[in-house]
């Protein structure tokens, strides 16, 4: 009777919202699935585009399974999971951010009857990770390396890896013309890491095949002043110089008083500031330099002055092109004009200002550390050419990996059907309950086979029993789905290949996602606390008294 009388105890603000147990993980699964369905359609050569379009009015079409997550606007917590590890995906490797959502979801999936029926799911994430280890071995057992070829050879690789992934993507009719030009670009910054060396720009109209490469940089003509046309606009084996610094007439910016007794010294005054621009400009003059960059503006006067020497000048170059531009001619950003000696001077071979489409491009080609490349991207409509720009972004990304890490598997669903097939065989010799569930990892693998008939329209079930019987054969582990037939063909054969570390990133984030998701057994959602809304409104109102009261402050004092 005492015990009845026990008052409730309250551990947590009123009007928390708290759901655990089963339900929780199942609500958790059921979450990560919807969000999955979204981007299902969007896998392989035959997939489809989303069209998102957000609150400012903005529109965007893309294929890419990390713009989709990161633009979807997904409040599920455990949901939000899947958008994280597509960005991993993405930042680690370049592609592959769909098929990591897709396996993700799919292992959830297949957990989920075993979690309904009692199961603990600290029993199935102990079986996920062992399976989940076995996979990424397997890959490495199987995968082809690229290592020791020649240059023409490995060129011709990597242009076959860049083509599997621009297949799926909204230029895969252009895939071999894009997949080359991809290749040329990595290939000319060599060892260096930065993605920035490798510029894109974007001139809407014409034709994709109008795009071209640029070895060496890129940029669009920048504001310019009277005067401009009058500098040469090709130049061969020039000096470039390059600044931090504005080239304009400045008047003093303190507020400095100068008081004079006599009038014809305010002259002297004026000559000085003259004196000044003047002279900055003759020491730029002197050294050489028949290209004047500057990330700040170079004026009306800078200009007419350096178009009557024959000098070409440009102000106001962004940040990155000016570093690119270093990259690429061995110059260095100076920040004065003072002593400019031939060390700090950049060359190239030629300098051109060009015509393309509706904007005029200042080109720097030939240039001796050639460690950068520009891509020019023509096309038809804005959102085609944004989603081009995603696109060779995947490309240069996967290139960049296959370079470095030279292994390759068959893709088309191939090395999963293999993987597949590996784990059910093993899966046999497990006692106990285990069994069930490393099966169940298996067949969620089948997920990226399936998935790719679906989207082009043909009979998954016939189509994955073909590749179950072929691949069971023993001598059918490069198999995968033909995408043109519709049946079965040789990937590695068809030049359908990826690079290892695609599928070993994938199997890896997908596992440790699914692992995480079905050990969360318990959401807790702290309601807004009325007292601190409270005090942030009055903070709120008291910064903007603050303000009134620092702009009366101009005026007289009070007394």
């Amino acid at each position: 009777m005492a015990s009845m009388m026990q008052p409730q105890i309250l551990v947590l603000k009123e009007g928390t919202d708290t759901s655990q147990g089963r339900a929780q993980v199942v609500s958790n699964i059921n979450a990560c699935t919807a969000v999955a369905d979204t981007l299902r359609t969007t896998l392989g050569p035959r997939g489809m585009d989303k069209l998102i379009h957000d609150d400012k009015g903005g529109v965007t079409i893309s294929n890419d399974g990390a713009t989709i997550m990161r633009l979807l606007d997904i409040v599920h917590p455990a949901a939000k999971i899947l958008v994280d590890i597509a960005g991993s995906q993405d930042s680690e490797v370049g592609d592959g951010t769909t098929t990591v959502v897709l396996l993700a979801a799919e292992f959830l999936k297949e957990a989920k009857p075993y979690v309904e029926d009692g199961v603990h799911p600290h029993s199935l994430i102990r079986s996920y990770r062992t399976a989940g280890n076995m996979a990424i071995q397997r890959v490495k057992e199987l995968a082809v390396s690229i290592e020791g070829k020649s240059l023409e050879e490995k060129k011709s690789l990597l242009a076959k890896c860049a083509a599997t992934t621009l297949s799926s993507k909204l230029i895969g009719g252009e895939k071999e013309f894009f997949a080359s030009m991809v290749v040329d670009a990595v290939l000319a910054i060599g060892n260096d890491d930065r993605l920035n060396l490798i510029g894109i720009k974007k001139v809407p109209g014409g034709t994709m095949r109008d795009s071209f490469l640029v070895n060496g940089v890129a940029f669009k003509k920048t504001f310019s002043y009277a005067g401009f046309e009058q500098q040469p606009k090709k130049f061969l084996n020039p000096k470039i110089l390059l600044l931090n610094i504005e080239l304009e007439l400045k008047s003093e910016k303190e507020n400095a008083e100068i008081r004079l007794s006599d009038p014809l010294q305010y002259q002297s005054i004026v000559d000085a500031e003259w004196n000044i621009i003047y002279d900055k400009l003759d020491k730029c003059v002197k050294s050489g330099a028949k290209i004047i960059l500057s990330r700040l503006a170079i004026g009306d006067l800078a200009t007419q002055y350096f178009a009557d020497r024959d000098i070409f000048c440009a102000g106001r170059v962004t940040e990155e092109d000016l570093q690119r531009v270093a990259a690429a001619t061995g110059g260095m950003v100076q920040t004065s004009v003072n002593n400019v000696i031939d060390e700090v001077l950049g060359s190239c071979e030629v300098f051109e200002e060009k015509q393309v489409g509706n904007e005029r491009f200042n080109i720097f080609s030939g240039c001796p550390s050639g460690q950068t490349a520009t891509i020019v991207l023509r096309g038809g409509a804005d959102q085609f050419i944004e989603e081009a720009e995603r696109s060779l972004h995947d490309a240069i990304m996967i290139v960049r990996r296959a370079l470095k890490n030279s292994t390759v598997v068959p893709g088309g669903g191939a090395i999963d059907m293999e993987i597949s097939k590996y784990l059910r065989q093993h899966a046999r010799t497990i006692a106990g309950k285990s069994q069930f569930f490393v099966n169940s990892f298996a067949k969620a693998l089948e997920v990226i086979p399936r998935q790719l008939c679906d989207n082009a329209g043909f009979d998954a079930t016939d189509v994955l029993n073909k590749l179950r019987q072929k691949h069971a054969s023993g001598e059918g582990a490069n198999y995968g789905v033909d995408i043109n037939t519709g049946g079965i063909a040789d990937s590695f054969a068809n030049f359908v290949w990826e690079p290892a570390v695609v599928k070993i990133n994938a199997i890896n984030a997908a596992t440790e996602a699914s692992c995480l998701i079905l050990s969360v057994d318990e959401t807790v959602k702290n309601p807004k606390s009325e007292s601190a809304q409270g005090d942030a409104a009055a903070g709120a109102m008291a910064g903007r008294g603050g303000a009134m009261r620092g702009r009366g402050g101009r005026g007289m004092r009070r007394r």
